[in-house]
């Protein structure tokens, strides 16, 4: 490919006269572009050809462009006439230098790439819009969109429109009531619009009622009972009359309730020089009649007739019918509604049930159409005072005896179903009777929270149990509940041990968990069934690391077991001091002492044990190019006696890495490869070398990371077009590497500048491209095409496309050439002939195949300069 020359020629005003500049622009005779902006004044010097050819007296051009463009003798390009860029965004013309007609140079290409310039104004698709709009849309939510075009070039911000709103009339107290979308020409209310649009009242039909002037005039009776004056005389009802006529005939060109003067800019109105276009808006303000009657709150339990009416909804559109749906799923959906939106509950609703149902109401036209977006209604039960208390059964507490005095015996715990913070559910409790009765009061309780305090000391050996009769009520209802407290003993007696001391026991360190080393026990004389004689057991002393437990049932035996491996390397014996404690706090005058604690003593024994690893997990992630011999892990294992140690690896089926059996290091032994596995496990053994039985295993999981090692390749690489239905080729690239290395891929000719003069190639998808042939030659030819294909990482080498171009038959295929049945006969004649005259025939073969090898030679030089004036 000849080496381009890039020109930028700047939009001035050069004089053809002053051969500064004429100078400023030669160049050689090769291909060249040229960067023209258009509406360029003509006539215009753009590029002077030199040649080197001294015979040169003249240039031609071909036939494409010449109507704009033209060639002087002494190789100067001129623009003759003004270039657009929407008329044609370049040319490609073909130059030859002539000797007296006679082409000595070229041809070469000259492209012109038409530079846009922002001379064209935006404007709007109409003058004027109109629009209708509900009041109460909500903001935000666009109801007209404005369009706009520019035929500037899409790829520069000449066309780059922004939309703005200039005025909006009337203007309520400088509050904007709409807004517009600047990127998309989107029409919106703003939220203060939301709030404020407000539509001119009319009449509210019912569903399937007519709108003739008789229902005006009966309406219009139910406002106005008395009337002597006939309505077409009445200016009450005349002017009624034209305003519902004005509502049903809504026309927002003819009677705008608001006007907004809307402008496009290009360049993203960001230059003051920026062209403009405007058009205007003219919007009607619809009355909403769909509007929410929620929350809508009801009485549980109300004494009505039903189905009972509680709300009406209206739809905007008079002949809708209304469907009723519950939101959430309930097995029981106590509501309906009516034709005309009349909201009716069918029974007597029960707040501890369900204190708010959600109702969704549609409005759906005979096609089953929503005519409005669907509606939400909250319904709300409002609460009554129909539950009375609830407590449990029997409440029980125990107290301590000789307690100070105000001590707190328990809370009582009530309940009512009523609604929590109302008076409905707000309790008062008091005590009714006790039993045993005493001569003086034993109990009080908190007549708002239920809190039972002592009112004197109690003591167990007066009465162990008081039964207490206690009124729990709100404003309508109460409910007694009884309450029992027991008075227990203090915890005045020490837990002893059977023995102080269990002697010693021998275990070896391998012994399972949950072994039972010794069975303990203590006595306790305070009252059985208290937390004054229930015994748990401590192991105060000497368990190291928590090896030991002791299990109980709070009886008074204990359990010691093994709750953790043992290890004789760590500690290879142990000394536990046991102690026996109650849950009761003792009273003050009496301290836990020897009684009351246990010795033990545990030996371990030494066995053979595996080598441990210092790691549990191993994981290692690597690049797939690692370098060969590079250490991904050194594992680390140790022997319990400190045997001498080796390690050894299996299941490395690609055998890709190898591992030193003194020290444990893995390296790589081959080059790693992704593409094959992105991840394997191999195993790794650490074994004593005296006694290999005793070994442990890991497994090693290896994860390879991609690298940008593969380049795309393409799946086919010939194809053939055929001359009477060229169709563009589909060229498919694939690539063994994975994301970010892989698609979307890009495609390009592998020329110094990505181009071809007579082939298009255009991207389809991430891995597609389309080939298309702009000129076919002249006779059967096969292109050798260089695709140059790159990843997603800019990564592709040049790859050779064939692609046949031919004649061919109906059904698609090439037709044969005639050229090649000159050597397809003669096979057997040449055999006669060698049977007959074997000499004649050796000179006859020989003159033949000088021939051919000319014609051959002279075949393959056109087709190769045929191809450089293709490519």
């Amino acid at each position: 490919m000849t080496p381009m020359v890039h020109l930028l020629l700047l939009p001035l005003l050069f004089s053809i006269a002053g051969g500064k500049d004429l100078e400023e622009k030669k160049g050689p005779f090769e291909n060249t572009v040229l960067d023209v902006p258009e509406a360029t004044p003509v006539p215009y010097p753009l590029y002077q050809f030199q040649v080197t050819d001294p015979r040169v007296n003249d240039f031609r051009l071909g036939e494409e462009g010449v109507q704009d463009i033209s060639i002087s003798k002494d190789g100067w390009l001129y623009l003759e006439q003004p270039l657009d860029w929407s008329r044609e965004e370049h040319y490609i013309i073909m130059v030859e230098a002539l000797a007296d007609e006679e082409v000595v140079e070229g041809p070469i290409d000259v492209t012109i790439n038409v530079l846009d310039v922002n001379n064209k104004a935006p404007y709007f698709n109409q003058s004027v819009y109109t629009a209708v709009v509900r009041e109460n849309t909500p903001a935000a939510v666009p109801f007209i969109r404005v369009f706009a075009t520019d035929q500037d070039d899409p790829e520069t911000p000449n066309a780059r429109l922004r939309y703005s709103l200039v005025s909006e009339i009337p203007s309520i107290r400088d509050t904007k009531l709409f807004q517009i979308n600047p990127d998309t020409g989107e029409i919106s209310t703003t939220e203060q619009g939301q709030q404020l649009l407000k539509a001119r009242e009319g009449i509210q039909y019912a569903r399937g009622e007519d709108r003739s002037i008789e229902t005006l005039k009966r309406k219009f009776d139910d406002y106005c009972s008395v009337h002597e004056v006939p309505y077409e005389q009445n200016p009450f009802f005349t002017c009624v009359q034209r305003a519902e006529m004005r509502r049903q005939n809504l026309d927002p060109l003819e009677d705008p309730d608001y006007t907004l003067f809307v402008r496009v800019q290009d360049l993203e109105g960001a230059s003051q020089n920026a062209l403009s276009g405007n058009s205007r808006v003219q919007i009607a303000v619809q009355q909403n009649l769909w509007k929410n009657p929620g929350p809508i709150r009801i009485k549980e339990n109300l004494e009505e007739t039903y189905p009972l009416t509680i709300a009406k909804v209206q739809s905007n559109d008079p002949d809708a019918r209304y469907v009723l749906v519950q939101k959430e799923r309930e097995l029981k959906f106590p509501f309906e509604i009516t034709q005309n939106g009349e909201i009716m509950v069918t029974e007597k609703l029960d707040r501890e049930n369900k204190e708010r149902f959600i109702l969704v109401v549609l409005a759906k036209d005979e096609n089953d159409n929503e005519v409005d977006p669907p509606m939400e209604i909250y319904v709300l039960v409002e609460d009554v005072n129909d539950n009375a208390p609830v407590c449990d059964e029997v409440t029980v507490f125990e107290f301590q005896e000789n307690e100070p005095v105000g001590g707190l015996v328990g809370e009582l715990l009530a309940h009512d179903r009523d609604k929590e913070g109302t008076l409905n559910s707000i309790l008062t409790y008091t005590i009714l009777s006790q039993n045993p009765p005493t001569a003086s009061e034993t109990f009080s309780i908190d007549d708002a929270s239920g809190t039972i305090r002592t009112l004197r000391l109690l003591r167990r050996r007066e009465h162990a149990v008081y039964n207490l009769n206690v009124q729990v009520s709100d404003a309508d209802f109460s409910t007694n509940c009884k309450v029992v407290v027991k008075v227990i003993d203090v915890n005045d007696e020490l837990p002893k041990f059977e023995k102080n001391d269990y002697g010693n026991e021998t275990l070896a360190e391998d012994t399972p968990l949950g072994h039972t080393l010794l069975t303990i026990k203590a006595t306790d004389n305070d009252d059985p069934d208290t937390g004054s004689s229930e015994i748990k057991f401590i192991i105060s002393e000497g368990n190291t690391d928590d090896v030991f437990a002791v299990e109980t049932d709070g009886k008074g035996v204990g359990y010691l077991v093994l709750a953790k491996p043992l290890d004789f390397e760590t500690s290879p014996s142990y000394r536990l001091q046991i102690d026996a404690r109650n849950p009761e706090p003792l009273t003050e005058s009496l301290k836990y002492g020897s009684e009351s604690t246990a010795f033990f003593s545990v030996s371990v024994i030494d066995v053979d044990e595996a080598p441990k690893f210092s790691m549990d997990i191993l994981d290692v992630t690597i690049y797939e190019n690692i370098t060969k011999g590079s250490v991904l892990l050194t594992v680390q294992a140790k022997d319990p006696e400190g045997k001498e140690i080796g390690y050894k690896l299996d299941g490395d089926t690609h055998g890709w890495l190898e591992l030193d059996a003194a020290t444990g290091e893995i390296r790589t032994k081959e080059n790693l490869d992704r593409e094959k596995v992105d991840s394997f496990k191999v195993t790794v053994t650490a074994f004593e070398k005296a006694n290999p039985e005793k070994s442990t295993e890991r497994d090693l999981h290896v994860r390879l990371l991609d690298v940008n090692d593969n380049v795309p390749k393409l799946l086919e690489s010939q194809a053939f077009i055929c001359v009477k239905n060229p169709k563009p080729v589909l060229i498919k690239a694939e690539d063994s590497d994975s994301d970010p290395f892989s698609q979307p891929f890009t495609f390009s000719f592998g020329t110094k500048t990505g181009k071809s003069p007579n082939w298009e190639l255009h991207q389809v998808d991430d891995t597609t491209a389309e080939l298309k042939l702009k000129k076919p030659p002249t006779q059967d030819k096969t292109f050798s095409l260089p695709i140059t294909v790159k990843d997603k990482a800019g990564v592709g080498v040049p790859q050779a496309f064939e692609v046949k171009v031919c004649n061919c038959t109906e059904l698609g295929y090439c037709y044969i050439a005639p050229e090649g049945l000159a050597l397809g006969y003669g096979t057997g004649p040449t055999i006669g002939i060698l049977a007959g005259i074997l000499g004649f025939c050796v000179i006859v073969f020989v003159v033949v195949i000088k021939r051919v090898n000319k014609k051959s030679q002279r075949k393959a030089q056109a087709e190769e300069e045929e191809r450089n004036a293709m490519m």
